[in-house]
């Protein structure tokens, strides 16, 4: 629609004009319940009221709605014509005074998309479950608003519900005469306000603190999920991991919590991990584990509920002035969680899951096309939306690490705690806080800040070893490379690792040596001397953000002794670089699978092996060569099946293992087995098959075409909830028909129908590996549609479909040839549209260069 993209230079017009007073902003969704009616959207009344000053008098601005009809419109008393002023996504307004009121009276829409205020109804019972989304400006879709983070103001909510229902908002509420009114909230943006209502199951508990000054802290603390998950709700555990973080930030920020309550609400059909809205953070409801899980997803959980918790200061308390400095509360909350993670919870190792899944995110987005500086240039919001990645959180979180070993913890956190009373309830850009870091550590933060923060592009790090005639270092030195689109070499400090076999044959490191890298080559002079090592790792103890690489005799080493290497953050680093050496075509697929295949069944972390796992089947659908791909299929099927065997019966390396079987099963004896384990005929000591891990072994036998409608319709019997719904839509479009795979495409395609949830599962389902003939004509449909999808749909459903229905099994120089003549054709489209396209492109390149890796590798061997 014309003007819902709003652009940079409008934004900061509209700043230097207006300044917001306040909103009042009145709801009434007792339309969520009840039969459809009519033929357009469910809708809800929104009236808002807006205080604001105009710096300018007679001045023209506008505010933002979307919302399919508007019922009045008044401006500081006079009554405007809506079909005049509105357009369907802005209210013009002319002829300002220096002190405004607008009132909007407007019919908003429901949401099936995550997007705004998004209904869903339980097929279980059949309740209705409500909850907002607006990031990064979703807001004017529930009220009229200035949708910009650097026009902030107090809200005070009030809304009207169905009896029966709760309703919270970010402010504590109380209900009085059928209505819920909110305590007004500190100036905050439009795009953390929330609203949650429904009949969910609430569960609370307090947290106290005595502060410095005597005076006693007490935040009210909530948890609430729907009521079909209060089964499987372990709030004890949420509120655990809340009070352990509260503690952290509290003794590292020296500023209490500034916003009252603290409540947590579990919500389905969410698009994102979670959000941070300041007194009523959101989660999407998979963080309530129905069936047995690893503890890395407890790990997960927990490192998630503390990234949002460090919000609450980067980024609530203190907000970028506009999306260019997202990083500003994004890396920061990223970083601060991971910290916040090892320094006060149960999840000590969580640097090591750190280095070996956020860090892998960052060095993938940072090899794509679409790269970009930390700090990046976000014209409008099309391209804030599309820069919610792998830079802005874990590029961003692993060079504040590098940060905090620059300037030292405690002047990091010293420059954090002046950052935020200088600046409370107020906006900035990177100036604001480089100016605190360079008062607390004396560096200099220009050149440390344009070489990390304003320069695309991942370093790689190889060592060079010259050996002495006696066996000894004569000199150790680490190359530094640049990719030629992203030549910048920067500053590292880095630690060198020395490991050798000990007599027990454990590799073992003997010798470390810090070192500042800068430049092309660097001689590390504390190394020479030492013992020859088998294994040198640049980057030990993962100080830097940098691609390793390893010379000649380190990667023999690994090829044989990985299993041997101790430390576990060693060998997860170790990992780490042999897969991006298998993405970047330097390391064969086939030698990566072999090392999963003759090391993952040693690996204690559990969290690394699930890595390592996802990396293996990602080696043979992507980069293995394609007359390897059926042998590789099977040999990665009777690993699993082997290591299963050997797992110690009821732990979570069993259960890890289950799940990759039946994710790499590829023969009949396979699938029976599968069947067995469903049907109970066949047992595996101490693996309990619940429901989850149920629909897990479904999955494949319906692909394989070995599990049918019936059978799907009679698994969704035993498990009638929104889950089941999700997992039997996700395997009914997995099943190799070309009638099904046409159902699914003209579902997701064609129509509108479906949830976001469901337009997920259904691309989920649709795009097998195993059925890469049979998707084979979708090719050439996908590049006729997309443009069409981009513009008529909203984007995050449009993002799946564009990100989803890509034809990357397709993977031959034709499709690459396709994609090249679509962007080609079409220089004009919209910018993040494009985007996509040239990622999916990156990626596809990307594997057809690793299987012509894999394809020499076999002539070789």
């Amino acid at each position: 629609m014309p003007g819902e993209n709003l652009s940079r230079d409008e934004a900061r017009e509209r700043a230097a004009l207006l300044s917001v007073d306040g909103y009042d902003v009145s709801l009434d969704v007792r339309t969520a319940v009840g039969d459809e009616t009519g033929d357009g959207p469910r809708t809800f009344r929104s009236v808002t009221t807006i205080r604001f000053r105009c710096s300018e008098a007679g001045a023209s601005s506008f505010a933002d709605l979307i919302a399919p009809s508007v019922t009045s419109v008044s401006l500081n008393g006079k009554d405007l014509d809506p079909s005049e002023v509105f357009d369907g996504t802005r209210i013009r307004l002319e002829d300002l005074a220096a002190d405004n009121e607008l009132v909007v009276d407007a019919r908003c829409a429901y949401s099936r998309t995550g997007e705004g205020l998004h209904r869903f109804v339980d097929p279980e019972d059949g309740e209705v479950y409500l909850y907002t989304q607006y990031e990064p400006a979703d807001s004017r879709r529930v009220f009229a608003n200035f949708e910009q983070p650097d026009l902030k103001a107090p809200f005070r909510f009030e809304v009207r519900a169905p009896e029966g229902w709760t309703v919270w908002s970010n402010g504590a509420g109380e209900l009085a005469d059928g209505v819920w009114r909110f305590a007004e909230t500190k100036p905050i943006s439009t795009y953390i306000t929330c609203v949650v209502a429904g009949p969910y199951h609430y569960v609370t508990d307090s947290y106290e603190r005595v502060l410095e000054d005597g005076s006693r802290l007490r935040i009210p603390l909530g948890a609430l999920c729907r009521k079909g998950l209060a089964p499987h709700f372990d709030a004890d555990d949420v509120f655990l991991v809340t009070k352990q973080g509260l503690d952290f930030f509290h003794d590292h920020f020296d500023y209490p919590y500034p916003f009252g309550k603290y409540d947590q609400a579990f919500v389905p059909e969410y698009n994102l991990g979670a959000m941070e809205n300041p007194g009523l953070v959101t989660f999407r409801e998979e963080f309530i584990f129905r069936g047995r899980v690893t503890q890395a997803s407890y790990e997960g959980r927990a490192n998630v509920i503390l990234h949002e918790m460090a919000h609450m200061w980067f980024g609530d308390l203190v907000t970028m002035e506009w999306w260019d400095d997202l990083w500003l509360k994004e890396s920061f909350a990223d970083f601060m969680g991971a910290f916040a993670l090892v320094g006060a919870t149960r999840f000590t190792d969580g640097w090591i899951t750190f280095a070996n899944r956020r860090k892998a995110w960052a060095y993938r987005a940072d090899q794509l096309p679409s790269t970009h500086p930390i700090t990046a240039d976000i014209r409008d919001l099309q391209d804030a939306k599309l820069n919610f990645d792998g830079i802005t959180y874990a590029k961003g979180a692993s060079v504040l690490k590098q940060l905090v070993a620059y300037v030292g913890q405690d002047a990091f956190l010293e420059g954090a705690r002046r950052y935020f009373k200088r600046n409370a309830y107020g906006n900035t850009r990177l100036g604001d806080l480089l100016s605190v870091l360079e008062e607390t550590s004396g560096r200099d933060m220009a050149t440390w800040a344009r070489a990390w923060l304003q320069t695309a592009g991942v370093n790689s790090l190889t060592p060079q070893v010259l050996l002495t005639a006696d066996g000894r270092v004569d000199e150790l030195a680490v190359v530094q490379e640049a990719a030629e689109s992203h030549p910048e070499l920067r500053p590292h400090r880095v630690a060198v690792g020395l490991y050798r076999r000990s007599a027990s044959g454990a590799l073992e490191r003997y010798a470390r040596a810090e070192v500042d890298v800068d430049g092309p080559r660097t001689v590390v002079a504390e190394a020479a001397g030492a013992e020859a090592p088998e294994l040198v790792l640049v980057n030990d103890d993962d100080l830097t953000y940098c691609k390793i690489r390893f010379d000649a005799t380190s990667l023999e080493a690994l090829k044989a002794h990985l299993g041997e290497l101790t430390d576990p953050l060693a060998r997860a680093l170790c990992w780490s670089a042999l897969w991006n050496m298998t993405r970047d075509a330097l390391l064969p697929a086939r030698d990566f699978i072999d090392l999963v295949l003759r090391f993952a069944g040693r690996e204690s972390g559990i969290g690394v092996l699930q890595m390592l796992h996802a990396w293996a089947e990602s080696a043979l659908v992507h980069y293995a060569a394609p007359e390897w791909r059926s042998e590789a299929a099977a040999l990665l099927a009777e690993g699993a099946e082997r290591e299963l065997s050997r797992a110690e019966p009821g732990s979570e390396h069993q259960l890890a293992w289950a799940r990759f079987f039946a994710r790499t099963a590829a023969d009949q004896g396979g699938f029976d087995l599968l069947k067995g384990l469903l049907d109970g005929t066949s047992v595996i000591e101490g693996l309990e098959v619940d429901q989850e891990l149920r629909w897990a072994f479904l999955e494949p036998l319906a692909a394989r075409g070995l599990a049918d409608e019936s059978a799907l319709a009679a698994e969704l019997a035993r498990d009638d909830t929104a889950s089941g719904k999700r997992h039997q839509v996700r395997c009914l479009a997995a099943r190799p028909s070309a009638a099904v795979k046409a159902q699914a495409w003209a579902q997701v395609v064609e129509s509108d129908a479906l949830s976001n949830a469901l337009v997920e599962a259904t691309i989920a389902g649709f795009d097998r590996p195993s059925q890469r003939e049979l998707l084979a004509p979708y090719a050439q449909k996908y590049f006729e549609v997309i443009e069409r999808v981009w513009r008529e749909r909203s984007i995050q459903i449009a993002m799946h479909v564009v990100q989803g229905l890509f034809p990357s099994l397709q993977d031959s120089r034709e499709t690459l040839d396709a994609t090249d003549a679509w962007l080609a054709a079409h220089a004009d489209a919209a910018p993040a549209l494009r985007r996509l396209v040239l990622e999916a492109r990156d990626d596809l390149a990307r594997a057809l260069r690793g299987q012509a890796c894999d394809a020499a590798a076999s002539v070789s061997e």
